[in-house]
């Protein structure tokens, strides 16, 4: 793949691109996310989100930073355990996921700050929070190893970085795993969302991340260290966790 390309699911296109491209899926899909997330994972997303913020430190007092915060599942989860002394910041590329995860939050009594950003260039300074999360949102990016890099550099020195995200499945689950991917989760997108287009990209995307080995050696390669993973659902999403040190 040349450098000013790269992968848009399984297709080419210019890094120009990709951006515009992952911002019309979520502005397509962002009224009917949540109700999606629970219809495709049967809810298991949310044990997913909870055994992240279990294994991220947080606690009374934390700086949060929740990179691709969507609908606020995460940022909601950290305000409520960082009390009045922490902060939790929600930041999402797309205006119309983080229009929903502010308002949400409102909603809920947490004014959290939401800033639009680029996780590739994050319009914070370095060494400024205590955690750093990005819960499905690394795939969509373009240059990964960028991302993380701008994630490690907000961090403070002892901070930790979490990234949540499909991996690649158990192999004995792969055909069933393929066949619910790329039969079943195009069709319920359909239903719900009127849009099958971009479940397919969904399910693509999936396949393009790195596995679960790789993406640990990118961590390391931005000068992550202590990087371990944890297996969940036997693979299907997997939990990154690096230290800044």
């Amino acid at each position: 793949m040349s450098d000013n390309t790269t992968h848009f699911g399984f297709q080419k296109v210019n890094e120009s691109e990709k951006a515009r491209k992952v911002a019309d899926v979520f502005d397509s899909v962002a009224s009917r996310y949540d109700l999606m997330n629970d219809l495709m994972s049967g809810g298991l997303h949310r044990l997913w989100k909870a055994f992240t913020i279990a294994q991220s430190g947080v606690r009374e007092g934390s700086r949060v930073l929740d990179i691709a915060g969507g609908t606020g599942d995460l940022s909601l989860a950290f305000a409520k355990k960082v009390g009045k002394s922490g902060q939790v910041v929600l930041t999402d590329i797309n205006d119309a996921m983080l229009s929903r995860g502010r308002d949400r939050l409102l909603d809920k009594g947490y004014p959290v700050p939401a800033t639009q950003c680029n996780a590739e260039f994050i319009p914070f300074k370095d060494d400024t929070f205590d955690c750093v999360t990005v819960a499905f949102g690394l795939r969509n990016m373009t240059h990964k190893d960028h991302a993380l890099a701008e994630m490690r550099r907000v961090l403070k020195p002892g901070g930790r970085l979490l990234v949540l995200e499909f991996s690649h499945v158990w192999k004995p689950l792969a055909p069933l795993y393929d066949f619910y991917s790329f039969n079943v989760i195009p069709k319920v997108g359909q239903l719900v969302t009127q849009d099958a287009a971009s479940y397919q990209y969904l399910a693509e995307s999936i396949r393009m991340h790195p596995d679960q080995e790789t993406l640990k050696g990118i961590m390391e390669s931005v000068g992550l260290e202590k990087v371990e993973y944890f297996n969940l659902s036997l693979g299907i999403v997997a939990l990154h966790r690096g230290y800044k040190f």
